[in-house]
């Protein structure tokens, strides 16, 4: 199992509901993301990298609704790291009294670092990392 583990969690709010009811994607995807790179952030902490950024997302599968007073609670996992990327796996668990918790939501990114010089201009996107 990796060290590099985030969680993130947020509660759905009336802003966050779609027409059907149940929480809009979007916001889904951007907790993902939250989560995701908070993982990508604790991975190069000890490295000269000034951030990691998303580079791609895949393999998003919505695979139960998630309803107006859940707690959304996503866990975020570095699966990998090669020369110029990181891979992370997010899942989301949706929760509530009324309707349980469930595997809401699933989803892998791919981030990139960011390099600065020493006038805070970014130098370039891809960085050495990898998984001890």
């Amino acid at each position: 199992m990796s060290k590099f583990i985030a969680n993130y969690s947020e509660l759905v709010q009336y802003q966050h509901i779609n027409a059907a009811g149940s929480l809009f994607g979007g916001y889904m995807l951007a907790w993902l993301d939250l989560a995701a790179g908070k993982a990508a952030n604790r991975f190069i902490k000890d490295t000269e990298a000034y951030t990691a950024v998303t580079r791609a997302m895949d393999k998003v599968e919505f695979k139960e609704p998630v309803f107006l007073g859940d707690w959304v609670n996503c866990e975020a996992k570095v699966i990998d790291a090669g020369n110029s990327s990181i891979e992370i796996s997010v899942s989301a668990f949706a929760e509530s009294k009324r309707h349980g918790k469930r595997l809401a939501c699933t989803a892998n990114f791919t981030f990139v670092t960011v390099i600065k010089n020493d006038q805070g201009e970014f130098l370039k996107y891809n960085h050495n990392v990898s998984l001890d």
